[in-house]
């Protein structure tokens, strides 16, 4: 396989439609990285803050739940504007990458939680 050079081009092109509002997405699997890699980076940020505030319990799952999806949901509906239906429904969307978001927060808070506040 013989790189072209272009790969940081084309990241750079993906990174800046992610961040700047109504941007459009002609392949979709692009979207479906950015809103997977938000959900890793989101996982990330809250298991940081869950461990650090030693949230614990039912709770704490249920609020990492509801942030990560609320979240994810604004940010392709009211920050992109995409049309849904084209990725299969919000749902499809609101799903995509939630499970390793999800592993990804529960391993930073649980190794964050016991280093800090376990003896």
């Amino acid at each position: 396989m013989i790189s072209t050079g272009s790969g940081s081009s084309d990241l750079c092109s993906v990174w800046t439609r992610a961040i700047t509002a109504n941007s459009e997405w002609p392949d979709k699997e692009e979207f479906l990285d950015v809103i997977y890699w938000l959900r890793q980076v989101l996982g990330l940020i809250l298991g940081l803050v869950w461990g650090s505030l030693a949230f614990q319990g039912a709770a704490g799952l249920v609020i990492f739940a509801a942030l990560n999806a609320g979240i994810l949901y604004v940010y392709f509906s009211a920050f992109q504007g995409v049309d849904e239906e084209e990725f299969g429904g919000p749902w499809e969307l609101t799903k995509e990458g939630f499970m390793t978001s999800f592993a990804t927060f529960l391993v930073i808070w649980i190794v964050l939680y016991t280093g800090l506040h376990f003896d």
